[in-house]
């Protein structure tokens, strides 16, 4: 098993306003940190029309798994995530950590359900 990555991007980011059903549309960061060290975490949303929101201070303790629900500002140190926006969201760690990308659709009856594995950009990240 390999030990995770300190940078993962998810291409295709889009919060679904809240919807009728018991449960509010909304996306969520998944991580898991396997290592015996805590991951200080820092989330980077891109839009397509206007400057990046960056949220630092976030943290996935050691052995532990963390779920950061996007559409709780509280969640995001008080960062809220415009809905119906598209964005792409880059996570940095500052340990290896596994990232997955979830996006539930509450608009209709026909609930949606969405997720995925973000893809690991270890090395410059396409910084260079």
């Amino acid at each position: 098993m390999t030990a995770g990555a300190t940078r993962w991007i998810v291409p295709d980011g889009w919060m679904p306003r809240a919807g009728t059903a018991e449960i509010d549309g909304h996306e969520a960061v998944c991580l898991l940190n396997l290592g015996e060290a805590d991951a200080a975490v820092t989330l980077t949303l891109y839009f397509e029309d206007r400057d990046p929101i960056v949220v630092d201070g976030l943290e996935c303790a050691a052995r532990r798994t963390r779920h950061i629900r996007l559409d709780r500002s509280e969640e995001m140190n008080g960062t809220p995530v415009p809905a119906e926006t598209p964005y792409a969201l880059v996570v940095d760690a500052t340990q290896p950590v596994y990232v997955q990308h979830t996006r539930v659709d509450t608009r209709s009856s026909a609930l949606a359900l969405m997720t995925t594995m973000a893809i690991a950009a270890d090395g410059d990240g396409g910084r260079s």
